[in-house]
């Protein structure tokens, strides 16, 4: 029988966060694990009047089709640019939507340095397009067993949290998050304290930006760019480790000095970290600071997409900025790393404590 919140997902990837209208192109990707969330999002796109152009892969996370068996034998400059074919679905589709469904959440994780580099070259072209808002996008996950594994759940229990984390009232969450981008709007240092952590930086002519289930999903976050050479001190991930599938990497550390992040190391897997943070130039610089705000997700899974959102929490994200929340920071590398303020940490704005231990002082 089937799941009648498969149909309110696609509904809601469609309508809502896509706002697909009549005649658009729509890149849908997606592997065969997904089969029943694609199939109603086809429908869904059908009943705007557009048109789904469809990506299948096994993999379930590719930016473009197979890119990671293909790059076990190509070139890397060839993998790192793209074909005439690929600059005109990426470059002329009016909306792009991912849904991630892998068969093995580490697929990928054995090629070298050089050609994880090139796939990342490779579809940067589109993922500056779509921090940059050009078109409408949503990245989403559909369950699988390797993501309730990892998340260390049976795949019913992991099937109940996705959709617990989703199928919320979008409008009712906006609005409890307006009033968080209310009070950090108007203020100019932000610090962060907590385990091993003290960092500064400047949010001073930012303006914050809300995802109320618009852009990724689940949604449950308010975002800043932090003034690019404004970042000074020290964070440690030391209660998450770093996923960016299919790696992981445990035990972060990061000082910062003038904005740039001039001492990094980890316990686990550090040339990993260290080849994101050297990829270009501004791959050193902090891009990103968000703040968790899902009431649905309040324990960390080993999936980027729903840990960052997780109440309690704050993420920060090395390398490319933000267009729309006044980020210019350019680079290959958007790495969000989750910091738990649950256990003895707090936000401080212009010296204020405005959260302590995950829940808000205002």
């Amino acid at each position: 029988m089937a799941d009648p919140r498969v149909e309110r997902y696609a509904k809601l990837l469609v309508e809502r966060c896509l706002d697909v209208q009549p005649g658009w192109q729509v890149v849908v990707v997606a592997s065969a694990l997904a089969r029943p969330l694609l199939e109603e999002v086809v429908r869904a796109i059908g009943r705007r009047g557009a048109i789904p152009v469809v990506q299948m892969s096994f993999g379930g996370m590719d930016s473009w089709p197979f890119e990671t068996i293909w790059a076990e034998t190509a070139p890397p400059e060839l993998i790192a640019e793209r074909s005439p074919i690929r600059v005109v679905i990426e470059d002329e589709c009016q909306a792009w939507l991912r849904i991630g469904a892998p068969e093995n959440t580490r697929e990928g994780a054995d090629l070298d340095a050089e050609l994880q580099d090139a796939i990342a070259t490779g579809a940067h072209p589109l993922v500056s397009r779509r921090l940059a808002l050009d078109i409408p996008w949503v990245t989403c996950r559909y369950p699988t067993p390797a993501m309730a594994q990892d998340a260390g759940m049976s795949l019913k229990a992991f099937e109940d949290f996705l959709f617990g984390a989703v199928l919320l009232d979008w409008d009712a969450e906006g609005q409890k998050m307006q009033r968080i981008k209310d009070r950090f709007d108007p203020a100019e240092e932000v610090r962060i304290v907590g385990h091993e952590t003290d960092l500064r930086f400047s949010i001073a002519g930012r303006e914050g930006e809300i995802d109320d289930g618009h852009l990724n999903m689940p949604g449950g976050e308010v975002f800043y760019c932090p003034v690019e050479d404004s970042t000074e001190g020290l964070v440690t991930f030391s209660e998450f480790p770093a996923v960016r599938a299919p790696d992981v990497v445990d035990g972060v550390r990061m000082r910062y000095e003038n904005g740039r992040v001039v001492e990094a190391s980890a316990t686990s897997n550090e040339d990993v970290l260290l080849q994101a943070l050297d990829i270009d130039e501004g791959a050193r610089v902090l891009g990103e600071f968000g703040i968790g705000c899902n009431p649905g997700i309040r324990r960390h899974m080993k999936n980027t997409l729903f840990d960052e959102k997780m109440y309690g929490t704050i993420h920060l994200a090395v390398g490319a900025g933000i267009p729309i929340a006044g980020g210019k920071n350019q680079s290959a590398t958007h790495w969000d790393m989750v910091k738990d303020l649950r256990n003895g940490g707090r936000i401080e704005l212009d010296g204020e404590i405005v959260q302590e231990n995950g829940e808000w002082l205002f």
